[in-house]
């Protein structure tokens, strides 16, 4: 007999549990991601003319062009080469809401391991060997949680260093979503 993905809601929540739990170890305990961002020399300065153009919340590229025709446009092509050349996104003002980003970073987990848990409902037996759980979701898990950050060192210019730190707690994230599985997978 098959197993559903109703059957897995448990292994689910828990896997999601152990992500949001072992992440907020490796964020705010340990030193691993303290550097990923630096500090602007001169921040006030910056903070001072950005708030005085009044910027709405969003994600801003500059020098802006509105088409790839514009990039032929000798002055635009003299923005890029004078810089500086960058992507800005600008938070609500106040005080950061912790409590908000936590609640989506722990659904993001209940999304990956359902996703997990649906390919090995649809490829795994119900008591199956423990390991053969532990490969399939979390083979699943690893690859979206680790891979989620790349396309930031690709498209948007973080460094290839800050994804690799998150690739790696991908590969965390994703074994102890497999070792839930692994752990409550339903018995023949």
């Amino acid at each position: 007999m098959g197993v559903s993905l109703i059957d897995l809601w448990l292994p689910i929540l828990v896997g999601a549990g152990f992500v949001f739990l072992v992440s907020s170890v490796l964020h705010m305990a340990l030193p691993w991601h303290k550097n990923d961002y630096g500090r602007l020399e001169d921040e006030e300065v910056l903070i001072a003319g950005l708030r005085s153009v009044r910027l709405p919340e969003g994600c801003y590229r500059f020098p802006h062009v509105a088409s790839m025709a514009d990039l032929k446009d000798e002055a635009n092509v003299q923005r890029f080469i004078d810089g500086p050349v960058g992507l800005l996104t600008v938070l609500p003002t106040g005080m950061p809401r912790m409590g908000a980003a936590l609640v989506q970073w722990f659904f993001f987990g209940v999304l990956i391991a359902a996703a997990a848990g649906y390919v090995a409902s649809i490829t795994v037996e119900r008591g199956a060997d423990s390991l053969l759980v532990l490969r399939v979701t979390g083979a699943v898990a690893i690859l979206a949680h680790s891979t989620s950050n790349v396309m930031n060192s690709i498209w948007k210019g973080e460094r290839w260093s800050v994804s690799f730190k998150f690739a790696v707690d991908g590969l965390i994230y994703g074994l102890l979503t497999g070792a839930a599985f692994a752990w409550l997978w339903p018995s023949a």
